[in-house]
């Protein structure tokens, strides 16, 4: 990366940053809030994230302020309402990690004099930029292409810290919910239905997982999850039964996470938690668990990665069988530098 940009910044700048959603793109953002923190100690940061998102970053200890963007009701109100509240505000910069034109959008509101964002943004966002930063973003992973700004920004690249709440609350609100013993948190849920390994699958490996690796098992998910996990005989069902935030801290004391491409996915890799991570339309060099490679299981056939919402046959993740990942847990488990459940 070449030199840094001159942005003449106060010591304690007003800056926003622009990532409203998904839980995984915010996740790949935190290296930049954690950075832009290190940096800049005296910055009042906002960041500016979707409602169904926003339990990530509430309270957050490195940012002063969420702005919170409603999707629900009438959208165009919605949009109005936010753009007056931007217009108001006195940003001296604003980064747009989202790269899309709403995203722009919302940066230009501010009229900060400094509007950063990538320059393979989508969508003619990068006419609203002030700045416009070179990622790669469509050849290298999500999380590196963030580093790209923060780094031409002037806020350097390491170290890369996911820092994800971690609450008192959340941990004992959870702690009388999970098993005795080491267990692993089975994810079968995925926004897109493409990206679902069978819950069938889920459910064999239930007692391999307790006869095989001494771990019980536990069933995780949001609200809309709840009828795959019914099908799947763990030894707890917390699908529809947690917050956000208490699944971070569920997945905090996981031995083991199996998951699909997905938000919760994205968490337990922040956390180095022991992971396999099922991939089939998607491309985990983008977007798979940042630098775990080793925690990846996919098929290499023609058709994948396609990125497609819609399949006819969804091959890629209908042939993983359930071996196929018990193969990988003792390796997984055994992952020299992973962290010990707390």
């Amino acid at each position: 990366m070449s030199d840094s940009l001159n942005l003449n910044l106060p010591d304690a700048p007003r800056v926003l940053i622009v990532k409203p959603s998904s839980i995984g793109d915010i996740v790949h953002a935190l290296p930049v809030l954690a950075l832009l923190r290190k940096r800049y100690p005296q910055a009042h940061i906002t960041w500016l994230v979707s409602a169904s998102c926003s339990a990530l970053l509430d309270r957050h200890p490195l940012i002063d302020r969420t702005m919170i963007f409603h999707r629900r009701g009438n959208p165009i109100f919605a949009t109005i309402r936010l753009l007056a509240r931007l217009a108001v505000e006195r940003f001296d910069m604003v980064i747009d990690l989202q790269g899309l034109s709403r995203s722009a959008i919302f940066g230009a509101a501010t009229r900060a004099s400094l509007r950063i964002g990538p320059a393979d943004a989508r969508e003619w966002a990068y006419l609203l930029y002030t700045h416009r930063i070179p990622t790669g973003r469509r050849t290298v992973h999500a999380v590196e292409g963030n580093l790209r700004i923060a780094e031409a920004i002037g806020l350097g690249r390491e170290p890369v810290e996911f820092p994800l709440p971690d609450d008192p609350a959340d941990r004992a609100a959870i702690e009388p919910l999970l098993p005795r013993q080491p267990f692993a948190v089975l994810i079968p849920g995925t926004v897109w239905k493409t990206k679902r390994w069978p819950v069938e699958r889920f459910a064999e490996l239930v007692r391999p997982l307790r006869e095989r690796f001494n771990l019980a098992t536990v069933v995780a998910g949001g609200p809309s999850d709840i009828k795959m996990a019914a099908a799947i005989p763990a030894d707890v069902n917390l699908a529809g039964k947690t917050t956000l935030r208490q699944s971070i801290a569920l997945l905090r004391k996981a031995a083991l996470v199996i998951a699909n491409d997905s938000g919760p996915m994205h968490i337990a890799a922040a956390l180095d938690r022991p992971l396999i991570a099922l991939f089939g339309p998607t491309d985990p060099k983008l977007t798979g668990p940042y630098q775990r490679e080793d925690s990846v299981l996919r098929l290499a056939i023609p058709c994948s990665p396609c990125h497609s919402r819609r399949c006819s046959h969804m091959s890629c993740l209908r042939w993983i069988r359930a071996q196929d990942v018990l193969s990988l847990v003792e390796s997984q488990i055994n992952r020299k530098g992973a962290m010990t459940p707390r």
